[in-house]
């Protein structure tokens, strides 16, 4: 200190850091009124800023009354600076988290509402959160008083031995954001790999796709796999689909009427059922002669993937149902077998030297054997 601490230099400073923590609790009773208002909003955005604030406000509040306590009282000009460099940091490091925070809730809240499912493509959410926080390091390092241009150089030639000897792991990156930038594929989207795998996109995180089949297990899918595997996506460009259901009917129906009972359940379904589409258009059509049947195809409006099966079940009981009662019959497949009269010869295990001239077609004359049976038999 340059000068005897006395009263004149107390009371001030610690009128500053009581304001300081006055400040701190007022804006923290304010922030959460904001929050309570925040949260009956539709938009999440606001419930991320105003979370993020409540973390940053009280601290900007404390530092502010530590710093005029500082001023107010008799420091040295070397205490003086020290102080005031330790409160920027602070300040910094706070403001950076908060910022990385506000950041990354507003990308997943972005990510959200354009997927309109709870998981997020967390990809994106990292890869802010990340940069945000490397640029406020480099910022507290620069006020220190640190030169940032030696860790640049160093961080760009470790970062290509980085890159050499993290090829898969930096290829699944770039083919993570390729698949979210490119709109192919995006959480809450029903895919099929031509590998077998399907199911609802959970997360694409920046190493690997996450789906959930629908026994509800989920599937870990590489994201450079998923960039080179064929893949349909049952959800875009639009989530509503037509599924086919193939029927047969015998050759001895009128098929006018089974057209017009067939559209008949077909429209009952689609209206009564959830998850089909009212407004979709019966559609039926004959296509095959078949050996017992002539088959046709009944083509059906679904509202998403999963409901095709609760759909197809319902359609088929009621099909039936109203077949019965109409008198169209569904035939079983048959086949008309038709038999040969001949001689069928069953051969039997022998010994002795007749098995050769019986296999040639002749038997020879040899002199009678008790053991010996006769493997020829007519069949007529």
């Amino acid at each position: 200190m340059t000068d005897d601490l006395t009263m004149d230099h107390v009371v001030p400073a610690g009128i500053a850091l009581g304001a300081g923590l006055l400040g701190a609790f007022l804006l923290r009773m304010l922030l959460r009124w904001l929050a309570g208002h925040a949260g009956r909003t539709r938009w999440g955005g606001d419930d991320v800023i105003v979370a993020a604030l409540r973390t940053m406000a009280p601290w900007a509040a404390l530092s502010a009354g530590t710093a005029g306590a500082a001023a107010a009282l008799p420091l040295t000009r070397t205490v003086q600076h020290n102080v005031n460099q330790v409160l920027t940091v602070l300040l910094i490091f706070v403001a950076t988290v908060t910022a990385a925070r506000v950041i990354a809730g507003l990308v997943r809240s972005v990510t959200t509402s354009r997927s309109g499912v709870a998981g997020s493509a967390t990809i994106f959410v990292n890869i802010t959160r990340i940069l945000v926080l490397a640029i406020g390091f480099l910022v507290m390092l620069q006020t220190l008083g640190i030169s940032i241009a030696p860790l640049l150089t160093a961080l760009g030639v470790g970062g290509l031995a980085v890159a050499l000897a993290l090829q898969d792991t930096l290829a699944n990156l770039f083919a993570g954001i390729h698949i979210l930038a490119s709109k192919t594929v995006q959480p809450g989207d029903y895919i099929q790999l031509s590998s077998g795998e399907e199911g609802y996109v959970e997360d694409i995180n920046w190493r690997q796709t996450t789906i959930r089949d629908l026994s509800n297990n989920l599937v870990v899918i590489p994201n450079g796999k998923l960039a080179q595997s064929n893949m349909t996506n049952f959800m875009r460009p639009e989530q509503q689909l037509t599924i086919l259901v193939q029927v047969g009917v015998s050759y001895d129906s009128d098929l006018e009427h089974v057209e017009r009972v067939t559209i008949d359940v077909v429209s009952e379904v689609m209206t009564e059922i959830t998850g089909a589409v009212p407004e979709h258009e019966p559609a039926v059509r004959f296509h095959t002669f078949g050996d017992s049947r002539i088959g046709m195809t009944v083509i059906l409006g679904v509202g998403e993937f999963s409901d095709q099966y609760r759909i197809k079940h319902e359609f088929i009981k009621r099909l039936h149902r109203r077949y019965r009662t109409e008198g169209i019959r569904i035939p079983s497949p048959a086949r008309t077998v038709a038999l040969q009269q001949g001689a069928v010869v069953f051969p039997q295990q022998r010994t002795g030297p007749a098995d050769e001239a019986l296999h040639a077609g002749f038997v020879p004359n040899l002199p009678p054997n008790p053991s010996r049976v006769d493997a020829k038999h007519e069949i007529s």
